[in-house]
């Protein structure tokens, strides 16, 4: 493993620099934010922008990282994400608990079961886009042996990404874009801050818009329509002064 540079330094002035020449204790040029290298081989921005390297990632790098590092690699750069919010764990926990019991159990318990239904495990697209969705899902009979190995090189299904501020513009049009290219059937988009559940479905290699729901809504969503969900329970309780 080569070794980790704990300093912080600042992403390259543009895209396509190297990172070379650059002084720590200084701000990015390009997104005012803090970045660390956790390669030699390029730098890694907190505010989720990869800086090409000098030649494409692939899984590889992601092993040479600091195992708690959060990081995917997209267009061949790594990109890295900041720990989340509480209020991004409590989305991502209650759409796993939801799907839990009908549709990963072995039994089906209270709908029809069939599926794996994983949280943030990598995911191979093809070789220099390999993601870590907030869950995906997998048909049963299309992921017959998930394993003790990484990355799972079949398509997701289902993937469902929880929006934050530092993340959003990557789950909206780059992973969006990504997902529908490699032909996943189904994309989910909670925003937490926004108390907001969106749901795609892929038709002719182009998202479908199935709804956009408030914290107030309930709804029998695919691919999970079997049951229905309250989206308010996704969501942390409002605060009392917040005005709605």
């Amino acid at each position: 493993m080569p070794k980790t540079e704990q300093f912080q330094r600042p992403c390259p002035p543009s895209e396509g620099t190297k990172s070379t020449g650059l002084a720590p204790g200084r701000s990015c040029g390009t997104c005012e934010r803090w970045v660390t290298t956790a390669s030699r081989r390029g730098l890694i921005c907190s505010a989720g922008m990869a800086k090409p390297a000098s030649k494409l990632a692939t899984y590889n790098d992601l092993r040479d990282l600091p195992e708690e590092t959060r990081a995917e690699i997209l267009a061949g750069h790594v990109v890295a994400s900041p720990a989340p919010l509480p209020r991004h764990s409590k989305a991502q926990g209650a759409v796993r608990r939801f799907l839990g019991g009908p549709f990963d159990d072995d039994d089906g318990r209270g709908g029809p079961g069939g599926w794996w239904i994983f949280v943030e495990v990598d995911v191979a697209l093809d070789q220099h886009d390999i993601v870590r969705p907030d869950l995906a899902g997998w048909r049963r009979e299309r992921l017959l042996r998930p394993g003790a190995t990484r990355p799972i090189e079949v398509v997701p299904d289902w993937v469902c990404e929880v929006v934050s501020p530092s993340t959003a513009a990557r789950d909206r049009v780059t992973k969006r874009n990504l997902y529908a290219r490699s032909g996943v059937a189904h994309y989910w988009l909670i925003d937490p801050e926004a108390r907001v559940f969106e749901a795609l479905a892929l038709h002719d290699g182009s998202w479908f818009e199935l709804g956009v729901y408030d914290d107030a809504a309930t709804a029998r969503i695919p691919p999970f329509d079997a049951v229905e969900l309250e989206i308010g329970r996704l969501f942390l309780p409002r605060d009392p002064d917040e005005v709605m």
